[in-house]
C-alpha cells in the first residue's frame, strides 16, 4: 500500500505543476487576485458537494473564531501571493522558496502547538533558511516583489496547517471549509472591480483547469495519506522540482541557474530531516509536518482536504 500512496503522491504533485504551469501562463494577462476569484468561483461547487460528507452535527458558528478568522485571512493571502510568484518568477525558484514551507510549519508549531523542538530540528530549520538565502541571494541579485510573494505563500501556508492542527478537533469540517470559501470569494468580489480584465473563453476553460485540477491532485493526495504512511507520502512534494526545470526549460524558456538548484537542495535536504525526525520519534510531540495534508496554495485544495481527511489513520502517523 506504501508504493500505491507514494506514486498517488507523485502523479498528485504533477497534477499540481501542471496546474502551476497555467497559472504562470494566466498570469501574463491576469491579476492574480482575478485568478484567484474566478478558479475560487469554479471550486464552489465542487467543494460544496463535499460539504454533505460532514456527519457532524451542530451550527456553523465557530468553537475558535479568531483562529478561524485568522486562518481564513491565509487563505486569501496565500493563493495570491503565491500565484502572483508564479507569473513573474521561473518556475523552480518559486518551488525552491515554497519549499520552505515545512521549515516554518516547525517553527510556527513552537508559539500556536507548544510543540517542542528539539536542537537538530531547529538546526535542520536553520540549514533550511540558509538555502532560502541562497536561493534570493540578497545583494548578488535584484530581489522583486516575486520572491517576497513567494515567502508570504510559504509562510501563509504554514501558518493555516498549523491552525487545523489547534482547532481541527474542535471545529466542524464544515467551519473549517465554508468560511474562508466565503471570505475569499467576497475579498476578491470587492478586487475584481479594480483589477478585472475581460476573460475569453481559452482564458475561462483556463480558470477551470485551475480549480479543477487543484481539486483532483488534492484528492490523490487525501487519498495517499488514507492508505500509506506520512513519512513516505510527505517528501513527494519534492518532485514538484523536476517537474519545474522540465515546464520551465520547454514552456517558458527558463534555465536554473546554480544558486537556484543549490538553495532548493539545502532546502530539500532540511525538510527530509525534519520529516525524518518527525517520523523517528525524536522530541516532536504532535509531528505537525507530517500531518499537513496539502499544499494549501490551490484556492479548494485545503478546504477538500479537511473534508477528506481521515483522522483515524493519520492521526498515529
Amino acid at each position: 500500500m506504501n508504493l500505491k500512496a507514494t506514486l498517488l503522491a507523485l502523479l498528485a504533485f504533477a497534477i499540481y505543476s501542471t496546474h502551476d504551469v497555467v497559472v504562470k501562463h494566466l498570469g501574463a494577462n491576469f491579476s492574480p487576485f482575478q485568478i484567484v476569484f474566478f478558479s475560487s468561483l469554479f471550486s464552489f461547487p465542487l467543494i460544496t458537494l463535499m460539504l454533505v460528507r460532514d456527519p457532524t452535527h451542530g451550527n456553523l458558528r465557530p468553537v475558535h473564531p479568531w483562529w478561524v478568522a485568522l486562518r481564513s485571512l491565509c487563505v486569501v493571502i496565500c493563493p495570491t501571493a503565491a500565484f502572483y510568484a508564479f507569473s513573474v518568477l521561473p518556475l523552480a525558484q518559486v518551488y525552491a522558496l515554497l519549499f520552505s514551507t515545512p521549515l516554518l510549519v516547525t517553527v510556527l508549531a513552537i508559539p500556536v502547538l507548544g510543540e517542542k523542538v528539539g536542537i537538530w530540528r531547529m538546526l535542520a530549520v536553520l540549514v533550511g533558511l540558509l538555502g532560502v538565502m541562497i536561493v534570493v541571494r540578497p545583494g548578488a541579485t535584484e530581489l522583486n516583489l516575486g520572491h517576497l510573494a513567494a515567502l508570504v505563500a510559504a509562510g501563509t501556508a504554514a501558518l493555516q496547517s498549523v491552525i487545523v492542527r489547534k482547532i481541527g478537533q474542535d471545529e466542524r469540517r464544515v467551519v473549517l471549509m465554508l468560511y474562508p470559501l466565503l471570505i475569499s470569494v467576497a475579498v476578491m468580489s470587492v478586487v475584481m472591480a479594480f483589477v478585472y480584465e475581460p476573460v475569453a473563453a481559452p482564458d475561462l476553460a483556463g480558470f477551470a483547469i485551475v480549480a479543477v485540477f487543484g481539486f483532483i491532485a488534492t484528492l490523490l493526495m487525501v487519498s495517499a495519506y488514507t492508505i500509506g504512511e506520512a513519512a513516505l507520502v510527505a517528501p513527494m512534494q519534492y518532485s514538484q522540482i523536476i517537474w519545474a526545470v522540465i515546464f520551465g526549460m520547454l514552456l517558458f524558456d527558463e534555465t536554473p541557474d546554480a544558486p537556484t538548484l543549490i538553495g532548493a537542495a539545502v532546502i530539500v535536504a532540511s525538510g527530509l530531516f525534519i520529516i525524518a525526525r518527525e517520523a523517528t520519534g525524536g522530541t516532536s510531540e504532535q509531528t505537525p509536518v507530517l500531518r499537513t495534508r496539502s499544499r494549501g496554495l490551490s484556492p479548494g485544495s485545503f478546504r477538500v482536504s479537511q473534508a477528506l481527511r481521515r483522522p483515524e489513520r493519520n492521526e498515529s502517523a
